[in-house]
């Protein structure tokens, strides 16, 4: 044998222009979403002392988690419905209208003059926002790779964090500029209609999906009697085939449980993180506002990490592990935060290390999800998966703040919605490994 050694060619070489910019199209919706998310946590006490300044400390923290769950449900109806949209119509289509829609209602957001308008508008940008990551996932399943289709996943996903990132820093900078500061943080959530053109023009449509659509043209013509179940997969409604199928339905449930277990924690959770450093800032002689925003990049900095990496991991050990391995480690990191962590240094460090893994998981989603559904039915199937657990999730922040309203600290309140974690480690292992597998087409 030659002495010459063979160089492994890196896991990018090859891609192609219209895959990098499938990916870009997803990542900044996802951006554009976390950034109105964040903003939404960031300010939405400001703004409800503003709205209802009558409220008591422990009235305020109930209207915040409703206010978190009404914007939940609209995503969740939204979700659904923008995956069965993009299933119909087209992925790209289906990006453009959510992008349109939420940069819309988040302006419009600014303009409330009370607490019910407020949540209105919260609910209608919800429903906005919904759409766009089961679109975006089944776009980059489709355009990548196997090989490297979890890590682009990962690379979507945290979007998610930079738009966290990002909706900190600006709160840094605004927050000081008066009262009706958070009506400039929704203001700026108008940005993504900018991107709404280069969207249209630069990014191809799934040739996956257009095929896929070919095919269902072409079956409804035929008599529904000379199709076979496959064919007849194809012409009826997506959701429904989902349901009906045993093999996908059992999929759907396993997946939405663990959706589930990442959704009610994180919203019941994470959410809280920079009202408790704020705190905690508060009891040193510090400036609780300055620490809140702090806090939120801190947090999303080990996120952004965490999304990267469980892409990497999941190709390198598979998907099983890697989300149990996430699941079990946020199962302990939350009492280690909320519980035992006083020194504001010290919570600095734990930030980042809780952030890895507790927003880090949700990549799993993006990863996995797509390997569970044909092409016809992935966004359905995907979007169903991401948002219906949010019908349930959204009495996290609600069960927080009601536990936080009692019992007056984060603490108790965080470890004991933390314990939904037990189920995902559960679940997982009866999931299928996908691991170097191609999409399923039909």
């Amino acid at each position: 044998m030659s002495g010459t050694m063979v160089k492994k060619a890196p896991w990018f070489s090859g891609l192609q222009r219209s895959e990098w910019r499938s990916l870009l199209a997803a990542n900044l919706g996802w951006l554009f979403d976390g950034f109105e998310t964040y903003a939404l946590i960031l300010t939405a006490g400001t703004v409800l002392h503003q709205l209802d300044p009558g409220a008591s400390a422990g009235r305020t923290s109930f209207l915040v988690g409703a206010t978190i769950a009404v914007t939940l449900l609209g995503w969740g109806i939204g979700g659904i419905l923008g995956g069965v949209f993009a299933d119909y119509f087209g992925r790209r289509r289906a990006l453009l209208a959510s992008m349109v829609m939420y940069a819309m209602f988040t302006g419009l957001t600014a303009a409330s003059w009370s607490w019910a308008s407020f949540v209105v508008l919260r609910f209608v940008t919800g429903f906005a926002l919904g759409s766009e990551w089961g679109t975006g996932t089944s776009l980059i399943a489709e355009m990548w790779p196997s090989h490297a289709r979890a890590k682009a996943a990962g690379l979507m996903q945290c979007g998610l964090g930079l738009g966290f990132f990002i909706a900190s820093a600006c709160w840094y900078v605004i927050a000081p500029l008066g009262p009706g500061a958070w009506r400039y943080m929704f203001l700026l959530g108008v940005l993504p209609a900018l991107f709404a053109l280069w969207l249209r023009r630069q990014v191809p449509e799934s040739p996956s999906w257009a095929g896929a659509q070919r095919h269902r043209a072409e079956l409804r013509e035929r008599d529904p009697a000379e199709l076979d179940a496959r064919e007849r997969s194809y012409t009826g409604f997506t959701l429904r085939v989902i349901l009906a199928d045993p093999r996908l339905r059992r999929l759907t449930i396993l997946g939405s449980l663990m959706s589930l277990v990442t959704t009610l924690a994180w919203w019941g959770i994470s959410t809280w993180v920079p009202a408790y450093i704020a705190t905690l800032a508060a009891k040193h002689g510090e400036n609780a506002a300055a620490w809140a925003s702090r806090a939120g990049m801190i947090y999303n900095g080990g996120a952004i990490a965490g999304y990267i990496a469980f892409g990497f991991l999941a190709d390198r050990i598979g998907r099983k592990p890697t989300v149990m391995l996430f699941f079990g480690a946020s199962l302990i990191l939350t009492p280690v935060l909320f519980l035992w962590t006083h020194d504001l240094t010290l919570a600095a460090v734990v930030l980042v290390v809780n952030g890895f893994f507790t927003l880090g998981q949700y990549t799993w989603m993006p990863v996995w999800l797509p390997e569970f559904y044909p092409t016809h039915l992935r966004a359905t199937g995907t979007a169903f998966v991401f948002n219906a657990a949010r019908f349930v999730a959204f009495l996290g922040p609600l069960l927080s703040g009601a536990i936080i309203s009692r019992l007056g600290g984060y603490g108790v309140a965080a470890t004991t919605v933390g314990l939904i974690y037990i189920l995902g480690l559960v679940v997982a292992p009866m999931c299928p490994e996908t691991r170097g597998e191609r999409l399923p087409e039909s």
